[in-house]
């Protein structure tokens, strides 16, 4: 067992509780939960899953401690890239707050106020001043193990009762750690200490354990496991002794290829199975055979699960190999493959490709057939990279590997350049390209029938030329045509050599014709969906009119789920008086129809306004517009006049979040009497609210986007944004650093809490308005 290995949602019995009901998420039953996981990564997990609500889980990471006394980075959630390269391994003598945690031997709690000052790297977006960050020593029997830190959602200080309930789940988890280590992954008479990031016997210390080794031997099992985000596979020496192959010096070993290990007759059956579980992830079981070195065949047994990470992505497999004369009766064989060439073969390698074309059919985006491409069809053909270029106005630019990004980003970015020549010119030709086992490495044959008719020889000039670190063994190059259309070319590289058959040549022929449809159908949506957010912006001001005396800023963020096109608007008028007003609405729905009845609104609205009515009258003729268009959506809506003159305030609402006033370091909802949204009693007066804006002080409008997340009460999301204000008004408020830097920088602060969501059901628009005082001016 690997303590490093992904998180795992709960079972189906943990987690019958809805997570939303008040008994989801109690301290006890988190508790409870994190005694039975089996990772650093599920021990995580299952915090952010069970825990209280306020942990956020954004920027939540696990360090334990190796062998030479440093903190690793085992398993984190939500932390960006430069996160993870720079604060990988932490020094328990340094001055961060994991190190500090560890040294100090309790809790160490960074509170929302020091967040965004002090935590490293404030300014590529960590330290957002938004939240806490409190990290949790794991310590047992004086043992340290390691850090578990968590990003939790208070505004101001975390209370006692909160740091109770941290500790106690901290306390459960070191516990259970210690427990994972004391009977799978430590030597006796050695230190508690967890062993990462080696590419060696260390990687697999789990499968090290001498009484794990010896229970897996006796039953005539090898243990395996495969890291689908490097490509790195490894078995232990039983394993080896399994299929007959000699086992390595010193521990486990790197295995073979699938093709190399694999009958060629079962190999596409073996394909399309593992296409099939990397697919949907979970448990599996492979029947196949092995050729032996002097003849005839060994019988496998291979089961295994595809581990998923925290976003359903297959990151890892592991498993066991049996052989069947062994471990089974003569019965209970598996049926022998069919003869080569027969119906057997061709059905499997049909089966394979219906395997690959579910998991592309499956795809929206062209990210999304990448990402199928990169989890599903590049471990299932065995293939070390997959490298896509996509026809742009003519040329072939790289998607696949600005899209995949991690630590292979930079890799299959130069063998992208590497390549360009060979790919531009399948892609002419229409013809797939192969390479051959052959001396002069480099050389690549293929026609449309799949015989040799010439090669492409590669050169300096950026095409493959067979030599160099990153030059592939083996490899193909499909051309991406889908209904005449060029789309692209794929490169598919292998780290071993091999020879491609006539069969092979039609299976991945028939694989671009998949890659190809799924591409162009995908390349169709972005566009729709481009085109469709260009028009929504299209229809909000470009740009907010400068009023003397005022500051504003202004965002909107389309929605990443549907149609991604909606209904939310706002505006900033300058009525004939000599006042100003604030508009802020959201139409029911997402799609085109709610942008169209949006634009209608926004230009009715804007005329009743600037003909002089209030805005409680605005509002009313507005609801009357729009229950006489031909439609069925309603629309909330918020309207008031601010005068710069005096700071009075006029103000309407029809369903609509309530505005914040941000002075004095507090940010509190306006008092505001609510109407029923637009449209739907066209006769029901709105009521007008006066009040007054001081200056210095700034009201912040908003669509209920920017505070629902669907793992959270409303209220609650509220008040954390409440909350936040007082902080950015303590802190950097428009006094400190100018009115009109401080509002750009508070609207990127709000969407950068919306954006760092795993998902935003919702578009969100706000309008920031802050009244200078005299020493702004």
């Amino acid at each position: 067992m690997d303590l490093t290995s992904p998180w795992l949602p709960p079972s189906e019995d943990e987690s019958r509780t809805p997570r939303s009901s008040p008994t989801a998420r109690t301290a006890m039953r988190c508790v409870r939960l994190l005694l039975g996981c089996t990772t650093a990564a599920e021990l995580l997990g299952t915090v952010l899953a069970e825990g209280p609500n306020w942990i956020t889980g954004e920027g939540s990471a696990f360090y334990l401690l190796d062998s030479a006394g440093m903190l690793r980075l085992t398993a984190s959630h939500g932390l960006p890239d430069w996160a993870h390269e720079r604060y990988g391994v932490v020094d328990p003598a340094s001055d961060l707050p994991a190190a500090m945690a560890l040294r100090l031997r309790r809790p160490y709690l960074l509170s929302p106020e020091r967040t965004s000052v002090d935590y490293p790297n404030r300014n590529t977006g960590m330290g957002t001043g938004m939240v806490a960050i409190i990290t949790l020593p794991l310590i047992v029997d004086e043992q340290p193990l390691g850090v578990l830190a968590l990003a939790l959602a208070h505004r101001g200080t975390v209370p006692r009762r909160d740091l109770d309930v941290l500790e106690t789940l901290g306390d459960a988890c070191a516990h259970r750690l210690a427990h994972l280590l004391d009977h799978v992954g430590a030597e006796p008479g050695t230190s508690r200490t967890v062993r990462v990031g080696a590419p060696d016997a260390d990687r697999t210390a789990g499968l090290a354990h001498p009484m794990l080794s010896l229970a897996v031997r006796s039953a005539g099992h090898g243990a395996f496991e495969r890291d689908l985000v490097t490509g790195e596979s490894y078995w232990d020496a039983q394993a080896y002794r399994v299929v007959g192959r000699p086992a390595p010096e010193g521990g486990p070993g790197t295995a073979p290829e699938l093709d190399r290990l694999v009958h060629p007759e079962d190999l596409p059956d073996v394909q399309a199975a593992l296409a099939e579980a990397l697919a949907t992830g979970g448990p599996y079981r492979l029947l196949y055979r092995v050729p032996r070195r002097g003849g005839g065949v060994i019988r496998i047994e291979e089961t295994g699960e595809v581990m998923l990470d925290v976003h359903g992505r297959p990151v890892r497999i592991a498993g066991l190999l049996a052989d069947l004369d062994r471990v089974r009766a003569p019965e209970e064989h598996p049926p022998p493959a069919a003869e080569p060439g027969g119906a057997g073969a061709a059905g499997a390698r049909s089966a394979l490709l219906l395997a690959l074309t579910r998991s592309l059919s499956r795809a929206v985006t062209v990210r999304d057939v990448t990402t199928a491409v990169t989890d599903v069809a590049r471990p299932a053909l065995g293939a070390a990279s997959i490298v896509l270029d996509l026809v742009d106005e003519g040329r072939l630019l790289p998607v696949s590997h600005t899209v995949y990004g991690g630590p292979r980003r930079t890799e299959l970015t130069r063998l992208a350049d590497l390549s360009e020549g060979v790919m531009q010119h399948a892609l002419t030709r229409s013809t797939p390209l192969f390479s051959e086992p052959r001396p002069a490495a480099g050389r690549v044959y293929g026609n449309a029938d799949g015989q040799a008719d010439g090669q492409a020889e590669g050169n300096a000039d950026g095409r493959a030329d067979g030599t160099g670190p990153l030059t592939p063994a083996a490899w193909a190059v499909l051309p991406l045509v889908a209904s005449g259309r060029q789309v692209g070319s794929c490169l598919i590289t292998f780290a071993t050599e091999r020879a491609f058959s006539r069969e092979d040549r039609t299976l991945y022929s028939a694989f671009a014709g998949i890659l190809a449809q799924s591409l162009e159908r995908a390349r169709l949506y972005d566009t729709h969906h481009h085109r469709a957010t260009e028009l929504q912006r299209a229809m909000l001001p470009r740009t907010l009119p400068r009023l003397p005396g005022l500051a504003s800023a202004a965002r909107y963020l389309p929605s990443t789920e549907g149609m991604q096109i909606g209904g939310d608007w706002y505006d900033l008028l300058r009525l004939p008086d000599g006042r100003v007003g604030l508009v802020i609405g959201d139409v029911q729905g997402h799609n085109a129809e709610a942008t169209a009845v949006m634009g209608q609104l926004r230009s009715g609205l804007r005329a009743y306004a600037t003909d002089g009515h209030d805005p409680a009258a605005t509002l009313a003729r507005t609801s009357r517009l729009l229950s006489e268009l031909d439609t069925e959506l309603f629309a909330t809506c918020l309207y008031l006049t601010l005068d710069p003159a005096d700071g009075t305030l006029q103000a309407a609402r029809a369903g609509h979040p309530a505005p914040v006033r941000i002075a004095d370091a507090k940010a509190v909802e306006l008092e505001l009497p609510g109407g029923p949204p637009l449209g739907v009693d066209p006769g029901e007066p709105y009521q007008l609210a006066v009040g007054h804006l001081a200056p210095g002080e700034t009201l912040l409008v908003y669509t209920d986007g920017l505070v629902e997340d669907r793992e959270e009460d409303y209220d609650e999301s509220v008040q954390r944004m409440l909350g936040g204000l007082e902080l950015w008004a303590r802190q950097t408020g428009p006094v400190r650093v100018g009115a009109v830097t401080a509002l750009e920088r508070l609207a990127d602060l709000l969407t950068l809490n919306v954006t760092e969501r795993r998902s935003r059901p919702d578009d969100v628009a706000l309008l920031l308005l802050h009244r200078m005082s005299a020493e702004q001016h």
